[in-house]
């Protein structure tokens, strides 16, 4: 034990001092000297303690964070990159998130003072307030579309499941408000639980569709005389656009890194970090989304030029694997509102006795931040009423800087000056640093361009409903 610990203070050599002491109460918050054990120690009376999160627990969040409803469009992507194409694209790009994920790692363990994307944000562009703003308009806007997503998917079954029994609307709200209840908790801690929970479901999804799929005769809105159409290679005529679309619904679904930061805050000792499995998720996230994406491309797609948006099985089929995929995608759903409202509340309360304790303010602002979040979530779901293209806009608004530029900045500060060009691996490293940067902004100007085209393609092609509407939306 070090002797410049204080009498009152256990130190833990991983994690430093884990007991509180009232010395350490006039430490301020945001200083970079600011360890792990410091503040464990700070909150260890509090009546809501954050830095409660263990490692499993952690694992059980990024679990639920990488096996999230996106997938359900990756048929789609290979049916238009073709089979080849879109398992490349699929590795590829799965590789490069767990890479960028674990520089993300180290960065969070030098800097454990910084508690979400915002705070790198700022530090990565010199301690800009302008840049912490802008990352937090855009973390905030990247997750309320998430939450617009699964309302828009919730009216989408309930519709299905029902048989379209109820105004589309009504089933929005109706999915807002369970969804507004279940993500009430404050800690990350709390809402682990789900992570569990997405695990089983997923397997049942994934299962159900593929047995589906397998049994039933042909898919919904089979044409007599054409057979199911699967190539290696994408056929002829496809486009730019609807490739760049298929290769943006990719990247959306596999890049999480945002959320990790929050993830990492919210851990006891985060140099458990590597200990969660992130690889060990992403490798098997390989194989779950290549093995889903190949066996259904090959027994639905008919045509490529249908558009085909989602995976076309018989009414019975939708109906009874509704329950199984709808629930696992929510559970990573439910953990988004957490994370937003939990970045509002610290800047809202930063040192407050709010922040930590079960006061009436304290909760009522809590509950009316989560619940705003819904309100918004269900408009977006309104007046985007499309799936595929609100990932494709999602990912090249967002995944550019939150997926790769972000992470390559935060390498680039690790290695300063010549450090950078310390012999011949780490200059590789740094030169594929500076082409993430590059590639992040190619998907922001490039996917913009293209999620906007495909979306006014859509419109012209009648395939999307109007806003507001009671139109069902059912599958």
């Amino acid at each position: 034990m070090s002797d410049s610990v204080p009498k009152d203070v256990t130190y833990d050599p991983e994690i430093g001092a884990t007991k509180k002491d009232s010395s350490l109460l006039s430490v301020d918050s945001s200083a970079e000297s600011l360890s792990v054990g410091i503040q464990i120690a700070q909150e260890s009376e509090n009546e809501i303690r954050y830095r409660t999160c263990s490692w499993q627990k952690t694992a059980a969040l990024l679990f639920s964070e990488y096996i999230c409803l996106a997938m359900v469009s990756f048929p789609w992507s290979f049916s238009v990159l073709g089979m080849v194409p879109g398992v490349i694209v699929t590795l590829a790009v799965a590789s490069t998130c767990l890479y960028t994920s674990l520089i993300l790692g180290r960065f969070c363990l030098k800097h454990p003072e910084m508690r979400d994307i915002c705070d790198i944000g700022r530090y990565l562009f010199g301690g800009s307030e302008l840049a912490y703003n802008l990352t937090a308009i855009m973390f905030i806007l990247n997750n309320v579309f998430i939450q617009g997503l699964h309302v828009l998917t919730g009216a989408k079954y309930l519709n299905t499941l029902s048989n379209s029994a109820e105004c589309t609307i009504v089933f929005g709200v109706i999915t807002s408000i369970i969804c507004f209840i279940i993500s009430l908790p404050r800690t990350l801690n709390q809402m682990s639980w789900l992570g569990t929970f997405s695990a089983v479901t997923m397997g049942l999804a994934v299962l159900l569709t593929m047995i589906f799929s397998g049994i039933q005769s042909h898919p919904a809105g089979y044409i007599a005389g054409e057979e199911p159409l699967v190539t290696a290679i994408p056929v002829a005529g496809t486009t730019f656009i609807s490739g760049m679309s298929a290769f943006l619904n990719i990247t959306y679904t596999l890049v999480g890194q945002a959320a990790i930061p929050s993830f990492i805050a919210e851990m006891k000792n985060p140099k458990d970090f590597p200990k969660s499995s992130l690889g060990r998720y992403h490798r098997r996230n390989h194989h779950l989304y290549d093995l889903r994406s190949c066996r259904v491309s090959l027994l639905l797609e008919t045509n490529t030029s249908l558009r085909p948006r989602s995976v076309r099985c018989s009414p019975c089929s939708r109906k009874s694997r509704f329950l199984s995929r709808y629930r696992q995608s929510s559970s990573w759903e439910l953990c988004i509102p957490s994370i937003s409202a939990r970045f509002i509340f610290f800047r809202l309360f930063r040192e407050s006795r709010h922040r930590h304790s079960n006061t009436v303010l304290g909760w009522g602002v809590w509950i009316g931040i989560v619940a705003t979040t819904w309100v918004f979530a269900w408009i977006i779901a309104e007046i985007i009423p499309f799936f595929s293209d609100m990932l494709s806009l999602m990912s090249s608004l967002f995944d550019g800087w939150f997926g790769f530029i972000f992470w390559a900045m935060a390498y680039l500060t690790m290695y300063p000056g010549q450090q950078k060009w310390a012999g011949p691996l780490r200059s590789a490293e740094t030169l594929l640093n500076y082409f993430f940067i590059l590639l992040g902004a190619y998907i922001t100007v490039a996917g913009t361009y293209t999620s906007v085209e495909s979306i006014i393609e859509s419109y012209q092609a009648q395939e999307v409903g109007g806003v507001f509407t009671c139109a069902s939306n059912a599958l």
